[in-house]
């Protein structure tokens, strides 16, 4: 039997684009996020601006890789645009669904938890729909809290779903205050 490739994280490349949203559109299509209008969603030249903006911020944007094939790809954005809040957010996680159950997801979230808190941010939220047990889990085994349930806020599949919040401390979280902003930015 020929052993598999290992999977390598590291930050995506604009070649990975094409391969990134061919993930993201199963998972609109067949996965937790149905219902999404295909036409709402990002064509490559979109994706790669995306890229660009967030690299130029430092967020982690991260692709799981198996030899030349992109099985997954991580991201976080900021939680909310003001100020108070840029330490803190928000992540997503896709994986591709052949690779779904081999331990991707967990070696994407490893690394996005450490690449966000070596960036300074203290806290990291995620929001999982409240059927995928998968996902639950992950979030569990990495010390993630469930701290909101948010009812009926998608609908898809003929029914209205459920939302869970989910969030985790990086670093010194809210133990302490963070560093002194340079001059420059006040």
């Amino acid at each position: 039997m020929e052993q598999e490739t290992a999977v390598l994280v590291r930050p995506t490349r604009d070649a990975d684009v094409d391969a990134m949203l061919a993930i993201y559109r199963r998972h609109i299509r067949r996965g937790v996020e149905e219902g999404v209008d295909e036409g709402d969603t990002p064509q490559p030249d979109d994706l790669r601006e995306r890229r660009k903006n967030l690299k130029n911020r430092r967020f982690p944007h991260l692709a799981a890789v198996r030899g030349d094939e992109v099985v997954g790809y991580a991201y976080v954005v900021l939680f909310r645009k003001r100020p108070a809040y840029r330490y803190t957010v928000k992540h997503s996680i896709y994986v591709h669904h052949q690779h779904v159950g081999k331990g991707v997801g967990s070696q994407l979230l490893r690394a996005l938890i450490d690449a966000c808190a070596a960036a300074g941010f203290r806290q990291m939220i995620g929001y999982i729909d409240a059927d995928n047990a998968a996902s639950l889990k992950l979030h569990d085994r990495f010390g993630f809290v469930r701290v909101g349930l948010l009812p009926g806020v998608a609908y898809r599949y003929d029914r209205w779903a459920d939302s869970v919040m989910v969030q985790r401390s990086l670093g010194a979280g809210a133990t302490v205050p963070p560093p002194p902003l340079p001059l420059s930015t006040r």
